[in-house]
C-alpha cells in the first residue's frame, strides 16, 4: 500500500497533462487505426503493422483499449501509464520477496523503480506505454519463473512463456530477460547451474528472443530509424555507449539536468570513452572476485550491463545519445546493489543508524526530484523548455518547441526563431524544414518565404508526405490552386491514411470548377480515416450544399459536425444558411443562428441574417432592427447589414431618413446602379 500510495504521490499530477508532440501522436490521436478503439480491423492492423518503427501488437491494443474508454483525454491516458506502472511495481516487490524473503530490501528495490526521477520519462509520456507494459510483464514472468523453479512443471513453465511472449509483442527490449532469469539461477535462487536442464529450459525463450530481435530490427530499418555507419561512426558508437553506462550510474545517484532528449555528440574527448571503459571493467573484475561471498553483486551488476545492451547503441536507432527511459529496466539491478548493499552496512550496529537515515534521506529526495520532474512534461512547450535549458546545441528541442508555438496564439514569431535555431544546428533536419515553412507560410508578407523551406525538405526527403501537404496549403494559399492540387494529391498517394492531406485534397477541388464530386470524395476518405473530422463534416456539407438536390445531405453533414464538436460555430451557422431556404424551417434555422451567437456573440453575420429571418416575422421587426445593429456594432461597414437594416427601416413610417442613412453607407461599401436608383425613388417618394 506504501508503495502505491508513494507512486500516487509523485504521478497524480498526469491527470491534468496533456499529449505531447513528440511521438504522442502517432501513438493515439494522429494514429486512425488507435482512435477507432477496439475494432477487428484495428486488431489486425496491430499485429501485421511496423508502426512507429517496431512491432508491439500489446502497446497498440492497451492504446486502442484507451482510445475506447476514454476517447482522446489525454489525462486518462496518462493515468493508465500510471497505473501499470504501479502494478510492476508491485510485482517487482512480490518477485524479490518471493525470491529472497528480504521483505524491506525488495521494498527498497521496488520503491526505487516506482519513483525515481529516471523513470519519469517511461510514466509520464504516453508514447513510452510500451515501456510500462513491457516491465509488467518482464516482472510478472520473473514472478512466474519463481514459481515454475519451486515446483517445475509444464503448466508453471508455460505460463513463464506466456507473459515473456505477451512482454515481447509489448516492447522488444526484453529480449534480454532470458540471460536475466540465469543470473537469478545463481542468486537468489541459488540453482546449480551445471544441470543441463536449466540451460534447456531457456532454449525456447531464447528462440523467442531471437526472433522478434530479427522482426524488430527489420521493421526499424524498413523505417529508416537504423542509422547507417556514415552518420555514426563504429569508433565513436562505441565510445557513446561506453560513456552511457557511466552516465546512467551517476544519472541514478545523481538524477538533475534530466531532458527528454538529449543530443548526440560529433565527437568525445577519448579520455572519457577510456575512463567509462576502465570503471566498467574494474567493477566487473571486483564483482566476479566477490561472486561466492556476495552473490547479489553479480546479479544486479550483469543485470544492469545485459539488459542495457539492446538500447546501448552499438546498433543505433533514433538520433538520441543516450535517453532516461533506457534505464527503466537495467536500473533494477543497480537497485539490488543499493539495496542489499545497504542492508550489509546496516548489519554493523555502529554504521546502522547512518545507513539508515542516509539511504531514507535518499529515497525522500529522489521522490521529491521525481515529483518536479513529473512537471516538466506537463506540455510541449514546459518539456521542451526545460530540455533546452539543461542541454545545448538540441536540435530536436528547437523543432519540437518550434512546432508547438505553431499553434499558439501570437507564437508564429517565436516559431520561427526556433526552428531556426533547429536548422543552424541540423541544417539537414526535414522536419523543421517542413516546420518552418508552414510557420512563414502563416506570417502575412512571408508566404514567399516559406517556398524554399519546403523545397529543402523535399530535395532531402522527396516521399515525405508532410512536407507534400504542408507545400499544398502554401500554394494554396497563393491561389496557384493546381500545383497545391499536385501535393495534396501526392501526399494521400504517399501515406493513403494521411486524413488532413485528404481533407486539403478536397478543400482545393471544391474551389475548382466541375470538380465538386471528387471534393466530396476526399472529404468521405478523410472521415473514414478520421470519422470524428468535424472540419471534414462541415466542408462536405458546404459542398452538398451548393449542388442541386443534395441539401438534406448537407444537413446531415452539418448535423453531423454538431455532434462531434456542439460548439462548433461555423457548423451551426451554415446550418442556419441552409434551414432558412427550405420550406417550414424558419424556426430551426433561427435556432442555428441563435446557437452560434451563444457561442460567438460576435459573429456579425449571424445576427444580420438572424436579423432577415425576425423581419419576416409579425410583430419582430424591433427584435430584427436590435439583430442588425449588433451585426453593425461588430462590423461597422458590413455593406449587407447596412442595406438589410435600411431596407427595413424604409418600411417603417418616420424612419426614412435613418432608412436612407444606411442604404447610403451599403452604396458606399460595395457600389451598385440598381440600388442607387432605389435610394433615389425612396428620396423622391419621401418628399
Amino acid at each position: 500500500m506504501a508503495l502505491l500510495m508513494a507512486t500516487v504521490a509523485v504521478y497524480a499530477q498526469v491527470r491534468h497533462f496533456d499529449f505531447v508532440n513528440l511521438d504522442d501522436s502517432a501513438y493515439t490521436s494522429g494514429n486512425p487505426h488507435v482512435r477507432r478503439g477496439i475494432t477487428p480491423e484495428g486488431l489486425e492492423w496491430a499485429f501485421t503493422s511496423g508502426d512507429a518503427a517496431n512491432w508491439f501488437p500489446v502497446t497498440w491494443v492497451s492504446h486502442m483499449l484507451d482510445c475506447q474508454l476514454f476517447g482522446l483525454a489525454s489525462g486518462w491516458h496518462h493515468l493508465t501509464n500510471v497505473l501499470i506502472h504501479g502494478c510492476a511495481a508491485l510485482l517487482l516487490f512480490a518477485f524479490l520477496r518471493r525470491a529472497t524473503g528480504a521483505r524491506w530490501r525488495s521494498a527498497l528495490v521496488a520503491f526505487l523503480f516506482a519513483v525515481h526521477p529516471l523513470h519519469v520519462e517511461s510514466v509520464a509520456w504516453v508514447a513510452e506505454r510500451k515501456d510500462v507494459l513491457s516491465a509488467f510483464f518482464w516482472f510478472l514472468t520473473m514472478w512466474a519463473y519463481v514459481r515454475y523453479t519451486e515446483r517445475p512443471g509444464w503448466g508453471r513453465y508455460l505460463l513463464v512463456l506466456v507473459t515473456f511472449c505477451l512482454g515481447l509483442m509489448a516492447k522488444p527490449m526484453i529480449i534480454t530477460l532470458p540471460f536475466v532469469l540465469l543470473l537469478l539461477d545463481i542468486w537468489p535462487l541459488r540453482r546449480k547451474l551445471r544441470t543441463a536442464a536449466i540451460f534447456l529450459e531457456k532454449v525456447p525463450l531464447a528462440a523467442l528472443s531471437l526472433v522478434v530481435s530479427v522482426i524488430t530490427y527489420l521493421v526499424q530499418q524498413r523505417a529508416g530509424a537504423v542509422k547507417t555507419l556514415g552518420a555514426f561512426p563504429p569508433g565513436l558508437r562505441l565510445e557513446n555507449a561506453l560513456v552511457s553506462y557511466a552516465v546512467y550510474i551517476i544519472q541514478m545517484f545523481r538524477p538533475v539536468r534530466l531532458a527528454v532528449f538529449y543530443p548526440y555528440p560529433r565527437h568525445l574527448p577519448a579520455w572519457q570513452a577510456w575512463l567509462a571503459g576502465l570503471v566498467l571493467a574494474g567493477a566487473s573484475v571486483m564483482v566476479l572476485r566477490l561472486r561466492r561471498s556476495r552473490q547479489y553483486l553479480a546479479t544486479g551488476w550483469f543485470w544492469y550491463l545485459g539488459t542495457l545492451i539492446p538500447v546501448i547503441g552499438l546498433v543505433q536507432v533514433g538520433a538520441q545519445a543516450h535517453a532516461d527511459r533506457y534505464t527503466y529496466i537495467p536500473m533494477v539491478g543497480l537497485s539490488i546493489l543499493v539495496a542489499w548493499g545497504a542492508a550489509e552496512l546496516a548489519r554493523r550496529p555502529r554504521v546502522k543508524p547512518f545507513a539508515v537515515a542516509l539511504m531514507s534521506l535518499a529515497c525522500l529526495v529522489w521522490a521529491v526530484l521525481a515529483w518536479f520532474q513529473v512537471q516538466h512534461w506537463r506540455n510541449s512547450e514546459t518539456l521542451f523548455r526545460h530540455a533546452l535549458d539543461v542541454t545545448t546545441e538540441n536540435a530536436v528541442a528547437h523543432d519540437n518547441l518550434g512546432n508547438y508555438l505553431m499553434d499558439v496564439p501570437g507564437g508564429l514569431p517565436e516559431a520561427v526563431v526556433q526552428l531556426e535555431e533547429a536548422l543552424r544546428i541540423d541544417p539537414d533536419s526535414v522536419p523543421a524544414h517542413t516546420a518552418l515553412g508552414s510557420a512563414l507560410a502563416r506570417i502575412p508578407g512571408r508566404l514567399a518565404e516559406s517556398f524554399p523551406q519546403f523545397e529543402a525538405a523535399l530535395r532531402l526527403a522527396p516521399d515525405w508526405p508532410i512536407a507534400h501537404n504542408e507545400l499544398g496549403s502554401a500554394l494554396l494559399k497563393a491561389g496557384r490552386l493546381t500545383e497545391a492540387i499536385e501535393q495534396f494529391a501526392t501526399a494521400s498517394r504517399l501515406d493513403p491514411d494521411y486524413a488532413d492531406a485528404h481533407y486539403n485534397l478536397g478543400v482545393a477541388l471544391s474551389q475548382f470548377p466541375g470538380r465538386s464530386s471528387e471534393a466530396i470524395s476526399e472529404y468521405q476518405a478523410a472521415l473514414r480515416i478520421k470519422p470524428d473530422y468535424a472540419e471534414a463534416q462541415l466542408n462536405l456539407g458546404n459542398v452538398l450544399a451548393g449542388l442541386p438536390g443534395r441539401l438534406t445531405e448537407a444537413i446531415q453533414a452539418y448535423q453531423a459536425a454538431l455532434r462531434m464538436r456542439p460548439d462548433y460555430v461555423e457548423a451551426h451557422y451554415n446550418l442556419g444558411r441552409v434551414l432558412s431556404g427550405m420550406p417550414g424551417r424558419v424556426p430551426d434555422a433561427m435556432a442555428e443562428y441563435q446557437a452560434a451567437l451563444r457561442i460567438r456573440p460576435d459573429h456579425a453575420e449571424a445576427h444580420n441574417n438572424l436579423g432577415n429571418l425576425l423581419s419576416q416575422i409579425p410583430g419582430r421587426v424591433p427584435a430584427a432592427i436590435a439583430e442588425y445593429e449588433a451585426a453593425l456594432h461588430i462590423r461597422p461597414d458590413y455593406a449587407d447589414a447596412h442595406y438589410d437594416l435600411g431596407v427595413v427601416l424604409s418600411r417603417i413610417p418616420g424612419r426614412l431618413p435613418e432608412a436612407l442613412a444606411h442604404l447610403e453607407m451599403a452604396l458606399r461599401l460595395k457600389p451598385n446602379p440598381e440600388l442607387r436608383r432605389a435610394i433615389d425613388r425612396l428620396r423622391a417618394a419621401g418628399r
